[in-house]
C-alpha cells in the first residue's frame, strides 16, 4: 500500500484526498463490492446554557472521522473511524467488506470504479462562517439578557433557562460510482425556557428557535420578544384548569404543530420504515390515506430553514418532495439503500448524525401544505374542542400510534377561545388521524427541532398552518 504524506487535517478539497480516496474505493470494487461509499467530517460545536443568572456550563467539541459502507447486492457493510489516516481509512474498508464476507486479493481484478467525478464544492462561499459566529463572550452576554428579560416580565417563577448550540461540520462524501462533493454545514439554536409555580400550581413551558448557514443568527434574536411571549403563556397556564378527557374536535396551531404529523406519519413515509415492514402505508401509492385538504411536503431548500442543506450525507442535493397530494400518497423519501431494497428512487434524503452512522432516509423540511381558510374559520367551526396552541414532548410507536403533550391549550366553546386548560395528552394513530384533518388554514410555518432515528439524531423543521382535526382522543383529568 502506498503511503501519502497528506495530513488528515488538510482541507477537504485537498487535491491529496483525491489520491487517498480513489485507490480505496478502486480497492472495493476490485474486491467484488457493487459500490463503495467513504463520508469525512470535521465538526466544530459550541454548547452553552444559563441557568437564572450564571452560566452553569459551557460545552465545546471538535472532531473528525470516517464512515466507510460497501454494498453488494441487497447488502451492506459499514465501519466507522476517527482516524483519517491512510492505514486505518484502509483497516475499515477491510472491515466493511468482512462484513459481506469479501476481502481484497492479489489476484482480484481492476473492479468497476473509474475514477472521481470533479469535485462539487457547496462550501466554497462558506469557508468563513465558523469566524463570523458568535464567540463565547457574545453567546454568554445573550444568553444572560434572556434569563434577566424572563426576570423583568415573569412572575412565580422558579427557574429561567437559556441555552445556545453551534454546530459547524465540513464533509466530504465520495463514492465509487464517482459522487465527489463537498460541503460546510453551519446550524445554531437558541431557546429560553421557565418553570413558574405558585402552591400548588406549576406551569413549564419552552421555546427554541433555529436556523441554517446564517452566522448571525443569534444577533438578529429577538431576546426581549421571546422573553415577553413565554412568560405571557406561562402566567396563563399557572391558573389554568385541568382539561377533561374524550374525544372532541381539535385545533392544532401552525409551526410546532407540525412535529405530530412528523412523528406519527413523517415516519412512516421513510424507506427505512418500508425495509422494515412497519408502516401501514407501504403498498398504498396512488391511493387515498388523508384528507383531500391535506398536502404534505418534505424538501430541503427552503432558505435557512433548520432541514435545509446543499446536499445530503450522500452527496446529492436535495429535491422538493410531494408525499402526500390532496389526501392521495405520492411517494417516499428514500436513501441510496432505500432505493436499492425498495425500488422508490432517491430523493436527496441520506441523512446521518456524523461519520459513526451509515446514511439512512431521513426527512428535512416536513410540512402540510398551507389551505383555504383562516385560523378563526377553523376554529369558529367547532362547537365544543380544544385550542392547541403549543405542543410539548411525546412518543411515537413503530407503526404510528403516537401521544403528545399540549403545553398551551384552550378550550373551544361555541366556535370561541375561552378558558385556558392544561394536562392534556393527543392520543391516536396515523391512519386514524390523517383522514380527519378536515380544514387547513393558510398561515403556514416552520419550527426548528431535532430528529432521532436509525442515523442518529438530525436537525430538521416541523410545519403546518393551522389545522382542523374533526376528532382526536384527548387524555386529561
Amino acid at each position: 500500500m502506498a503511503t501519502s504524506t497528506l495530513s488528515p487535517s488538510a482541507p477537504f478539497h485537498d487535491e491529496g484526498w483525491i489520491r487517498r480516496l480513489e485507490p480505496l474505493l478502486a480497492a472495493g470494487t476490485a474486491a467484488g463490492a457493487d459500490l463503495v461509499e467513504v463520508f469525512l467530517e470535521r465538526t466544530d460545536h459550541l454548547g452553552v446554557l444559563a441557568e437564572q443568572d450564571t452560566i452553569t456550563s459551557v460545552s465545546p467539541a471538535f472532531g473528525m472521522g470516517a464512515g466507510v459502507r460497501v454494498f453488494r447486492g441487497g447488502r451492506d457493510g459499514f465501519v466507522s473511524t476517527n482516524d483519517l489516516g491512510e492505514s486505518s481509512l484502509h483497516a475499515a474498508l477491510d472491515e466493511a467488506l468482512a462484513m459481506l464476507e469479501l476481502r481484497r486479493s492479489s489476484s482480484t481484478g481492476p473492479g468497476s470504479f473509474q475514477g472521481l467525478t470533479s469535485l462539487r464544492d457547496f462550501a466554497l462561499a462558506k469557508q468563513p462562517w465558523l469566524d463570523y459566529c458568535p464567540d463565547l463572550t457574545e453567546a454568554t452576554a445573550r444568553l444572560l439578557q434572556g434569563t434577566h428579560h424572563l426576570e423583568r416580565h415573569g412572575s412565580h417563577l422558579q427557574a429561567r433557562r437559556g441555552s445556545y448550540a453551534r454546530n459547524w461540520q465540513e464533509v466530504l462524501v465520495v463514492a465509487s460510482d464517482g459522487t465527489h462533493a463537498r460541503d460546510i454545514r453551519l446550524h445554531q439554536t437558541v431557546g429560553l425556557s421557565v418553570l413558574a409555580a405558585d402552591g400548588d400550581h406549576r406551569a413549564s413551558l419552552s421555546r427554541r428557535y433555529g436556523t441554517t448557514d446564517n452566522p448571525d443568527d443569534l444577533r438578529h434574536w429577538d431576546v426581549e420578544s421571546s422573553a415577553i411571549d413565554l412568560c405571557a403563556s406561562a402566567a396563563t397556564m399557572l391558573y389554568a384548569d385541568y382539561v377533561e378527557a374524550g374525544q372532541f374536535p381539535v385545533v392544532l396551531a401552525n409551526r410546532f404543530g407540525g412535529v405530530i404529523f412528523h412523528e406519527a406519519c413523517g415516519h412512516l413515509l421513510e424507506t427505512t420504515q418500508v425495509e422494515r415492514g412497519t408502516t401501514p402505508f407501504a403498498d398504498k401509492v396512488g391511493e387515498l390515506i388523508a384528507h383531500p385538504a391535506v398536502t404534505a411536503i418534505d424538501e430541503g431548500v427552503s432558505n435557512r430553514a433548520f432541514g435545509s442543506l446543499a446536499m445530503d450525507d450522500e452527496g446529492m442535493e436535495p429535491q422538493r418532495s410531494v408525499l402526500i397530494e390532496n389526501g392521495v400518497l405520492k411517494r417516499f423519501l428514500s436513501d441510496r439503500a432505500g432505493e436499492l431494497r425498495t425500488g422508490h428512487r432517491r430523493t436527496g434524503s441520506g441523512r446521518r448524525q456524523s461519520h459513526a452512522f451509515p446514511a439512512a432516509s431521513r426527512m428535512r423540511n416536513t410540512y402540510i401544505a398551507a389551505g383555504p381558510h383562516t385560523p378563526e374559520e377553523l376554529i369558529a367551526s367547532v362547537d365544543r374542542g380544544l385550542y392547541c396552541k403549543s405542543m410539548g414532548g411525546g412518543s411515537v410507536g413503530p407503526t404510528g400510534q403516537f401521544n403528545f403533550a399540549v403545553e398551551e391549550g384552550y378550550l373551544i366553546e361555541d366556535g370561541q377561545l375561552t378558558r385556558p386548560v392544561k394536562g392534556a395528552t393527543l392520543i391516536g394513530e396515523a391512519r386514524e388521524v390523517m383522514p380527519r384533518i378536515s380544514m387547513c388554514a393558510n398561515d403556514l410555518e416552520l419550527a426548528a427541532g431535532f430528529c432521532g432515528s436509525v442515523s442518529g439524531s438530525v436537525n430538521v423543521t416541523v410545519g403546518q398552518p393551522h389545522i382542523k382535526v374533526d376528532a382526536i382522543t384527548v387524555g386529561g383529568r
